[in-house]
């Protein structure tokens, strides 16, 4: 009849609903919002599964080879040092220099005590290569020598561009003339060496200690001073306490 309203045919009785319709594309989600799932599509493995069959354990991922332990670098041997310069200290001082060699790119060589201050004055002299700073000046021990002591000067040369390092080897109780008339900067140096390795230096305008109170006894820098030994005596003295060391 012309004033029958259309509806859509009922689906018989039994039967299903119809099928959703995919978007174009396929594998898109359903009119629901959830994605499609197709029957032929395989279903996603269980995290830290490793892809194997339900149940399996997973394998531990495969370590990487272990490097092989680098071989130890050969040690830095000093080779000998010849230069003009060492050449003209030579002529200059004979018999007073020995073992000039270059170490880690710096010359080295070893000076007598007696013409110490002399090599010196001469190295800060524009002909003996301007060494006009006092960089350093330390000690080493050696308690096994005779000559027990290594006082090393480390100079540069601002004109030059270049370093320099003298040794002095003296015995225990020996003086060291003082280069304090040559570089100023060696006035605390040697106060240092003299506090801390009981080093004598002769012509020093000022000796006495520098860290430690002047009272203290023992040199902590000497081998032979035990590192866990103090002077229990001016501890207790001066701060009313027994030593903890």
């Amino acid at each position: 009849m012309g004033n029958e309203k259309n509806e859509p045919p009922k689906a018989a009785e039994g039967a299903g609903t119809p099928a959703q319709k995919s978007p174009p594309g396929g594998g898109g989600a359903s009119a629901q919002g959830k994605p499609a799932v197709s029957a032929s599509s395989p279903t996603p493995a269980p995290a830290g599964s490793g892809g194997g069959a339900p149940g399996a354990p997973s394998k531990p991922p495969t370590a990487a080879p272990a490097k092989p332990a680098a071989a130890p670098k050969a040690p830095i041997k000093p080779e000998p040092w010849s230069s003009p310069l060492l050449e003209d200290m030579q002529e200059r001082f004979p018999g007073e220099i020995s073992e000039a060699v270059i170490f880690r790119n710096m010359p080295s060589l070893n000076v007598a005590k007696e013409q110490l201050v002399a090599v010196c004055q001469f190295l800060k002299d524009p002909d003996g290569g301007a060494y006009t700073l006092l960089t350093d000046e330390t000690a080493v021990d050696y308690p096994q020598r005779e000559k027990r002591f290594d006082i090393i000067y480390h100079l540069y040369s601002f004109e030059r561009n270049s370093r320099l390092r003298l040794r002095v080897q003296v015995g225990d109780g020996e003086k060291v003339p003082s280069v304090t008339g040559v570089w100023p900067t060696a006035n605390w140096l040697e106060r240092e060496i003299y506090d801390m390795f009981g080093v004598v230096y002769e012509g020093h305008p000022d000796l006495k200690r520098i860290l430690l109170p002047d009272e203290w006894v023992g040199h902590p820098l000497r081998k032979d001073y035990d590192i866990l030994k103090q002077d229990t005596e001016w501890v207790r003295a001066n701060l009313g306490i027994e030593s903890g060391q």
